[in-house]
């Protein structure tokens, strides 16, 4: 009985010593990440100054994204139209379709699928595009002309994943709306009339607030974490393999996780 006791305890014990190095080795790298982050950020004022960069990678990262955002956001309306006339029909609130399709989209659906589509899309290439700089030592290179490569290559992509999520989110929220109008009004039958006038009554400013705050943050997440684990890869190929799908995971639960604790401020 004694000696199962004492493998149990030793068991527990590894168990705890797991664990506790796991959570240093989190807290390490999330505390890496913010120095990486902090001190590109600090170089934003400081010459010379990166406009041109920030405008290439705004162009790259927005306008490149646009169609994926696009279809994305037309599809979500559609089948929220689609699911949600059906749900409310068996209450007789058909009515309400439009703010119902309206607040799913403004709020959570738009600011968290637009994040995704975002560093599936984007995110993944900047942290390629970051690794394959230092296995070609591109990074030693700037370094070796004065250059301050987190001024150079970090800071611009911060920037414009902080700038462009805002505005793709936007975009998202348009086209959804009108796709689920679309299904809600032309398809199924709801009143025109009833469906922009409850959507317009029950959107507040509060929501649009929330919509686009959520989109910044997600947008600055997506930049700092992509650019840090690209900056920090191991300069062969197959580092930058590993790091690329870090930083698609490593992104997508930061959004959700970031989406839940803005929610429960905004409610």
């Amino acid at each position: 009985m004694s000696d199962q006791l004492a493998v149990a305890h030793n068991g527990f014990e590894r168990l705890l010593g797991r664990l506790g190095r796991k959570t240093l080795g989190a807290v390490s790298w999330l505390g890496d990440m913010a120095s990486v982050t902090g001190s590109s950020l600090a170089l934003i004022f400081a010459p010379p100054w990166q406009g041109k960069h920030f405008v290439l990678q705004l162009y790259a990262l927005g306008v490149g994204s646009f169609v994926i955002i696009a279809i994305t956001g037309a599809f979500t309306g559609m089948v929220l139209s689609l699911q949600g006339y059906y749900t409310l029909a068996k209450f007789g609130s058909e009515s309400l379709l439009g703010s119902a399709v309206a607040l799913s989209i403004i709020r959570e659906l738009g600011p968290v699928l637009g994040a995704l589509m975002l560093v599936g899309r984007a995110g993944s290439s900047i942290t390629a595009e970051i690794g394959i700089m230092r296995v070609t030592e591109q990074m030693d290179a700037l370094q070796m002309m004065a250059v301050n490569p987190q001024a150079r290559i970090i800071l611009p992509r911060i920037v414009a994943t902080t700038i462009a999520l805002p505005l793709l989110v936007s975009m998202f929220d348009i086209i959804g709306l009108a796709a689920g109008y679309v299904v809600g009004v032309e398809m199924l039958g709801v009143n025109a009339g009833a469906f922009t006038g409850e959507m317009i009554a029950k959107v507040l400013p509060e929501d649009l607030y929330a919509g686009w705050t959520k989109a910044l943050a997600f947008g600055a997440l997506v930049g700092s974490v992509c650019t840090y684990i690209g900056y920090r890869a191991e300069p062969t190929t197959e580092g930058v393999a590993r790091a690329t799908t870090q930083a698609v995971v490593t992104g997508s639960v930061g959004i959700l996780m970031l989406d839940y604790i803005l929610t429960s401020f905004f409610l």
